[in-house]
């Protein structure tokens, strides 16, 4: 659907004009503009008028988290049809990992993620790969690279009532996908299987997705209530999107894997021959554990680094 402001105010004063420069700077392909003004002047309500007028979807990116929260606000308030995110760092703490050679010391990496946040980013995703009318306010870690778009889209699941598909293929599939199962304790990002009645929890929705099979075929697929299973919604068509966003094919990651272990040997032998035993046998274990999870999972903890 368009993206279209809804307001009781109209442009007054300066912003008729600024909206239209602006509007006709990205039409000739500017890649800089400047809008000025002082606070309160109206110009998250300019720039909202000028995403209307191009009808592009938009990357809003603010330098803190309370600044991104309140603008997101704002343009929900200015679009509430189009596909407003919030795409901000997960972390509520972070400690990174540190090694102290002279006194053998080891600090572990120490994070907090919040899931809800970690849930509005896969959100920001699926709504950028599946809607035109989005528009993304995010903090600086939106500079951060993601992965692949390419293959996260890939890799996703698509469903539609009366689509042949066999149980072990969808549970095949989630699990490429990076979800977790889980048959007694159903969360976001997990799956679980009772007989032809698969539930997932997409990383990115606020209710599971129940898919009922009968034999090879997909018979309904509903939206449920987490809490008391009742029927939310029942839907003709969806798409499962991975559960993190560093998923990558085994056929991709095999090459990548083999020249960690080309390149780990060599710094061991540097570590040798310097005498280094200490970060030698430090780095040897973090790498080894690190591959390992990556010839089994397909993701390791800190793949983001």
């Amino acid at each position: 659907m368009p993206l279209e402001v809804q307001s009781p105010f109209q442009p007054r004063g300066d912003q008729p004009q600024a909206i239209q420069a602006l509007a006709e700077g990205l039409y000739s392909g500017l890649r800089f503009q400047t809008l000025l003004g002082a606070t309160g002047t109206g110009k998250t309500y300019t720039m909202a008028k000028v995403i209307e007028q191009v009808q592009r979807p938009a990357l809003v990116l603010a330098p803190n988290k309370i600044l991104t929260a309140q603008l997101a606000s704002e343009f929900r308030e200015f679009f509430p049809g189009a596909a407003v995110e919030l795409f901000i760092s997960y972390y509520d703490y972070y400690q990174p990992e540190a090694y102290v050679p002279a006194k053998d010391l080891f600090i572990e990496k120490d994070a907090n993620i919040n899931m809800e946040l970690e849930r509005l980013r896969h959100s920001s995703t699926r709504s950028l790969l599946t809607r035109q009318d989005t528009i993304v306010v995010a903090s600086v870690s939106a500079i951060y690279g993601l992965g692949s778009p390419d293959t996260y889209q890939q890799l996703n699941l698509i469903l539609s009532v009366g689509d042949k598909i066999s149980r072990e293929e969808v549970l095949e599939r989630l699990i490429i996908q990076q979800y977790e199962r889980n048959d007694i304790e159903l969360a976001a990002g997990r799956f679980r299987a009772k007989g032809d009645v698969v539930e997932i929890w997409a990383a990115y929705d606020e209710a599971p997705l129940r898919i009922e099979l009968w034999g090879d075929e997909v018979d309904r697929l509903l939206m449920i209530d987490p809490v008391t299973g009742n029927e939310l919604a029942e839907l003709e068509s969806t798409t499962v999107f991975p559960a993190k966003h560093y998923v990558t094919p085994f056929e991709q990651l095999e090459p990548a894997i083999g020249q960690i272990e080309q390149d780990l040997e060599t710094r061991l032998n540097y570590f040798e021959k310097t005498g280094k035993l200490l970060e030698k046998q430090r780095l040897k274990e973090r790498t080894f554990y690190d591959l390992e999870m990556l010839k089994t999972l397909g993701y390791c903890s800190g793949i983001e680094n």
